[in-house]
């Protein structure tokens, strides 16, 4: 993506205490697609093969205002979730967490156990909170022991939620 197209796109975002800029029409029509969550999976995978982090949130940035389903942006998101060269770890395992599917699984229990470099500085361990709400609205066998799993854990933050998450659960 260019400056000026990466600029465009940053219009649709909305900022504190500002609205959008841009509407999704106009960027949709600079990139010739009348799908929005066509063109932001076009523009996830493109940045993913580039490695582009700047332009992985471009992507998801379009497909937030297009206010897309998550279901075919699965199998990428999962792929691209470990990748250390991008900064959208959080927005993924939200999007992930929108599915409440058993194919999410793994992906979240890694998402409590792992730390990417740029949340290093998070004693609050965000990511994997949202991970293990993310585990816990997921009605299947795999979540429940993946929580129960993270029962045990030595870190305080991931164990209380986990505790919470089964006890909401009724599985506590």
């Amino acid at each position: 993506m260019t400056p000026e197209e990466q600029e465009l796109v940053m219009g649709l975002a909305v900022g504190l205490g500002d609205g959008p800029t841009r509407t999704l029409d106009e960027v949709l029509a600079h990139f010739g697609e009348s799908d929005g969550g066509a063109l932001a999976l076009r523009l996830l995978r493109d940045a993913m093969e580039r490695q582009d982090a700047d332009d992985v949130e471009m992507a998801l940035i379009v497909h937030g205002a297009a206010d897309a389903s998550v279901e075919e942006f699965l199998e990428p998101l999962i792929e691209l979730f470990p990748a250390e060269w991008h900064r959208e770890h959080e927005d993924i395992v939200s999007m992930l967490g929108e599915l409440h599917s058993p194919k999410t699984v793994p992906t979240l229990v890694l998402a409590t156990r792992w730390v990417p470099e740029h949340l290093d500085f998070d004693e609050n361990r965000a990511l994997a909170v949202k991970a293990i709400w993310a585990l816990g609205a997921i009605p299947s066998a795999e979540a429940r022991e993946a929580l129960e799993g993270l029962r045990d854990d030595e870190n305080e933050v991931i164990r209380e939620n986990a505790v919470k998450q089964l006890e909401r659960r009724g599985e506590l």
